[in-house]
């Protein structure tokens, strides 16, 4: 009797065990892009890093993923922007135009956004400009705990191929600047900030951002 007992209680956790683990449902992140500011073919941009053609990604995630960083605080390195406000960046408005972007300074620059708490981020869109086709250098993601990206500092995106923003040497490609804007696949990391370098880019020696979106849970 005492044998049967133990096989249904083995039974029993069993079957519990299995019910408490449901596979979340994946889904196709979608996201809304702004209408196209230029068209035609764009002027030749010579860069020892430029991709050859766009690349296209495609990240799944799980249901119910959204974008995170809309309407959350934006810090930077550059206090007093050249153009515009840093609050741009997560405003929502992906447009492009005069008075949707913020201009920051030359160098290395980089912006930040507080997702108030740690959270787990699948995907990263983020639009420089796109009134020109240009490629951005120095582009670099990273993902941490604290504000001031000492703990769990993680690199989700590097397109530095010679280590001039001091970050260390990139995998990725630069890319040019369309309406598309650039999707990273961040494959889940986690953390509260997230923080965007660049240094200036074919069209200009100054730093630009429309808009960045976060996507998480």
């Amino acid at each position: 009797m005492k044998t049967n007992l133990n096989i249904l209680s083995v039974a029993a956790l069993a079957t519990v065990l299995a019910g408490s683990v449901v596979a979340e449902e994946m889904v196709k992140l979608e996201i809304e892009l702004p209408k196209p500011l230029f068209a035609g073919t764009p002027k030749t941009i010579k860069s020892a890093n430029l991709e050859r053609k766009p690349s296209v990604v495609e990240v799944m995630v799980p249901a119910g993923t959204e974008n995170i960083a809309e309407g959350k605080e934006v810090a930077g390195s550059d206090d007093f922007p050249v153009i515009g406000e840093l609050e741009y960046i997560t405003d929502g408005d992906k447009d492009g135009a005069d008075g949707s972007y913020v201009e920051l300074g030359p160098m290395v620059q980089w912006v930040q956004i507080d997702l108030g708490a740690k959270k787990t981020i699948y995907a990263v869109a983020l639009w420089h400009y796109h009134a020109q086709a240009r490629a951005y250098r120095d582009v670099v993601i990273q993902v941490a705990d604290d504000a001031d990206f000492i703990e769990n500092v993680q690199t989700v995106f590097n397109n530095d191929h010679d280590n001039s923003a001091g970050l260390g040497i990139g995998k990725d490609k630069e890319y040019i600047e369309t309406n598309k804007g650039k999707l990273v696949d961040t494959k889940g990391a986690k953390g509260q900030f997230v923080r965007l370098y660049s240094n200036g880019s074919t069209g200009s020696d100054m730093n630009h951002y429309i808009e960045v979106e976060v996507f998480g849970k």
